[in-house]
């Protein structure tokens, strides 16, 4: 089984790349994001591999750190989800990203993705939020105190999110800004309140 490999970009495409090892060519899919990362043609580059084998053929598929390549696992776990859905999830958030989204019961961000819809969004946030806070960059309390909010009051939560979104902040930072604004105000708390308190908490 192939873990990892190290060599020299021969081709990049749409979807994929070719690396020379040591004069073999391995054909790798990998997400958008990892292959706007490489570096031109014969540079060298260094890849965490998933080898994912069917009846009919051998698939690689290749990322650009071991937690990028874990979520490409989870995502593969979840009822509707493939190979292409995961790349595509992958291909428009880092790691971290889409971990705190799942953390955040985000579904707007993750579905972003193409190919991910609302369903398939709720389902990745139900199916995998109890594995998310190991790869988070927000901490527990926050992401309990989104929970929480998101369940009690997802309208104002939402409405807060997309503005702070929507002046120009990450969608993972926005998130979190607003989960602490609702510890601070209250579950109760309308939007505006928790907009203002937001943008308080990004500009600390």
């Amino acid at each position: 089984m192939i873990g990892k490999l190290k060599g020299v970009v021969d081709e990049i495409g749409d979807d994929h790349l070719i690396l020379d090892v040591h004069g073999v060519g391995y054909l790798v899919f990998a997400p958008a994001r990892v292959l706007q990362g490489l570096p031109g043609r014969g540079e060298a580059a260094v890849l965490h591999i998933e080898t994912l084998v069917r009846e009919d053929l051998i698939r690689l598929y290749g990322f650009s750190s071991a937690s990028e390549k874990a979520w490409f696992q989870l995502l593969m776990t979840v009822q509707g989800v493939g190979a292409k859905v995961a790349l595509a999830a992958l291909g428009v958030m880092k790691a971290s990203e889409l971990a705190n989204a799942v953390a955040l019961g985000d579904t707007a961000q993750i579905a972003r993705a193409p190919g991910i819809g609302k369903r398939v969004a709720e389902r990745i946030v139900t199916e995998l939020k109890s594995k998310a806070p190991a790869f988070a960059s927000v901490d527990a309390g926050t992401i309990a105190a989104s929970q929480q909010a998101s369940a009690a009051v997802p309208t104002a939560v939402g409405d807060a999110v997309s503005a702070l979104v929507n002046l120009g902040y990450q969608q993972a930072q926005a998130s979190a800004a607003v989960a602490a604004a609702v510890k601070s105000a209250g579950e109760e708390a309308e939007a505006a309140t928790l907009i203002r308190l937001g943008l308080k908490e990004l500009a600390r």
